[in-house]
C-alpha cells in the first residue's frame, strides 16, 4: 500500500491528511529524515515558507528531501509548498532554501498580504469542466518556468489575469492555492493518480 507523507513542520498538515484519507489513501506526518524514509510520496502543505525552510534546515531534512527529489519521489506542494518545490524564489530571504523539484521561479506573496487573501473560481481542464474554487492566502505565482513544466491553471480576470497558479512536471505537482481548505478533492485525486 502506498504511504503518502505530509511534511509536518508548520501549516495545513491536518487538512491535507484529511483530504487524502477521504480518498482512501494512507498518510503519515513527516517531521524527521526517518519519517521521510518510510513514505512513498510527499505533500508539502501551505504555511509560511521561510519558517518551513528554517525548521527543515534545523531538522536536517534538506539533504534527504533533495535525495528524494533526485530519486523521483512524487511530491505535491500547495502555496508555501510550491515555494519549497521551486528552483528559485524571486523575493525570498537570502538563506531561504528550496528543493528545485520544479524548474520554476516563484514570487512570494505575489497577490499581496494576508488582508488581500481571496477566493476565485479557477478553470483547470485536467480536473474536468467544472471550475475549481481556489483559496489564495498570501499566495505565490509562477513568473518563470522551464520547457518541461506544464501549466495546469491560470487566474482569469482582475489585475492578476493570466498568472500561473498550478503546474506539474513528471510526478511533481504544485498549486499556489489551498485545495485542502475547500472540500474539493480533485487536486488531491490528481496527485494520487500521479503517484500510481
Amino acid at each position: 500500500m502506498t504511504l503518502v507523507g505530509v511534511l509536518g513542520l508548520q501549516g495545513d498538515v491536518r487538512e491535507h491528511v484529511a483530504a487524502m484519507a477521504a480518498l482512501g489513501v494512507a498518510t503519515a506526518v513527516v517531521r524527521t529524515p526517518t519519517d521521510l524514509a518510510a513514505v512513498d510520496a510527499l505533500i508539502i502543505p501551505g504555511g509560511e515558507s521561510t519558517t518551513m525552510s528554517l525548521i527543515a534546515t534545523r531538522e536536517g531534512l534538506f539533504p534527504p528531501l533533495r535525495t528524494a527529489v533526485a530519486e523521483g519521489m512524487p511530491m505535491y506542494g500547495s502555496c508555501a509548498g510550491m515555494i519549497m518545490l521551486a528552483r528559485e524564489v524571486l523575493d525570498g530571504r537570502p538563506d531561504q532554501q528550496t528543493l528545485g523539484a520544479l524548474d520554476i521561479a516563484v514570487r512570494r506573496n505575489a497577490f499581496g498580504r494576508q488582508v488581500d487573501s481571496f477566493e476565485a473560481d479557477l478553470a483547470m481542464p485536467c480536473l474536468g469542466e467544472e471550475p475549481l474554487r481556489a483559496v489564495f492566502i498570501r499566495a505565490p505565482w509562477v513568473e518563470q518556468m522551464g520547457p518541461q513544466v506544464e501549466v495546469l491553471g491560470r487566474v482569469t480576470g482582475g489585475p492578476a489575469e493570466g498568472r500561473i497558479v498550478a503546474v506539474s512536471s513528471g510526478r511533481v505537482l504544485a498549486t499556489s492555492f489551498h485545495p485542502e481548505l475547500t472540500g474539493d478533492l480533485r487536486v488531491h485525486a490528481l496527485f494520487r493518480d500521479m503517484i500510481d
